[in-house]
């Protein structure tokens, strides 16, 4: 029996949200609800598996652990790509890769969640009055009429840009790529860098991670920002420079940050963001909604058995 590694199931849900049945009778599948520790742990642990499941990007796949397993036949993500995959290893290695659909945008819920926590405090609120707290001590900040500045304006951050509008935001956006006439026919104002950092109230990020995006937002563009101004960033935590923004924060030369990603996933107990007043923060939850995971499941289910038969279905080439 081939055995199957179902990796990062925090939430214990992936025997749960897809029938397995089409698959049960060829495959044998164990589920680490627990993130490795290490590369070297991975590696160890994963011996023996012809197919493993990652989650995103939870456990990188580099060529040292592809590598590193023998027996590995079948590497599914979750999602179209996976930055964090190594594919041209994987094909040298005659390892094949295969994505699953995804459902909507739903890290556009967490980027006005985390915008709504910092403004109008209803998590910090609701923490006061369920700890026995009489009433309010904020004092909240409508969104309505602040300056939402987007970098980046593909299918998501054209999404939040309508969201920020229905909100009664001011939208400016800029990207590496982007051209006044492409924000115009999106509907927002095209801003130059320089004027998007300091001229917005909110600074939202909606880039891919790559060589040209790594690094990005440098400590010149947080320095242009207002005193008032919060960054909020669902991307990829190593777009921004990071200990710039930390600088920033800890220094309170802007007013806060919504953080959704970060350079070390999970964040360890004792990193600086854990501990600072004007920061929020959650453990990447942008793609992690009911109904992407219903899509998720089915379709690695599909993946397995599309490969068992010698059909492989959405495989990504290098």
């Amino acid at each position: 029996m081939v055995r199957a590694a179902i990796l990062d199931d925090y939430q214990n849900v992936a025997m749960k949200l897809a029938d397995w049945g089409s698959v049960s009778k060829d495959v044998e599948i164990k589920v680490f609800d627990q993130p490795f520790k290490s590369q070297d742990e991975a590696i160890k642990a994963l011996q023996g598996f012809a197919i493993v499941v990652g989650m995103r990007e939870r456990t990188p796949f580099p060529r040292k652990v592809i590598e590193s397993l023998p027996d590995l036949k079948l590497l599914i993500t979750t999602g179209a790509k996976n930055n964090a995959f190594d594919i041209k290893a994987a094909a040298e290695r005659g390892v094949t890769v295969c994505g699953t659909g995804g459902v909507g945008n739903p890290t556009t819920g967490i980027v006005f969640g985390l915008m709504l926590e910092l403004t109008r405090h209803i998590g910090f609120e609701n923490a006061r009055m369920k700890a026995g707290e009489p009433w309010q001590v904020t004092i909240g900040l409508d969104l309505e009429g602040l300056t939402l500045g987007i970098v980046g304006l593909g299918k998501l951050g054209q999404r939040v840009a309508k969201i920020g509008q229905a909100f009664g935001m001011k939208v400016i956006a800029w990207s590496q790529n982007l051209s006044p006439e492409k924000a115009k026919e999106a509907g927002v104002d095209y801003a130059s860098r320089e004027e998007l950092f300091a001229k917005s109230d909110f600074v939202s990020i909606h880039l891919v991670l790559s060589d040209r995006s790594r690094g990005l937002i440098t400590g010149d563009d947080i320095g242009r920002m207002k005193k008032s101004a919060y960054l909020i960033n669902t991307a990829r935590a190593p777009i921004v420079d990071q200990a710039a923004l930390l600088k920033a924060l800890q220094e309170e030369k802007i007013a806060g940050a919504g953080l959704d990603v970060f350079e070390t996933e999970p964040l360890p107990l004792d990193h600086p963001y854990r501990k600072l007043d004007n920061v929020v923060i959650t453990p990447h939850l942008g793609y992690v909604s009911e109904q992407n995971y219903r899509k998720y499941f089915p379709d690695i289910v599909e993946d397995i058995r599309a490969f068992l038969d010698g059909k492989p279905v959405r495989v990504i080439a290098p």
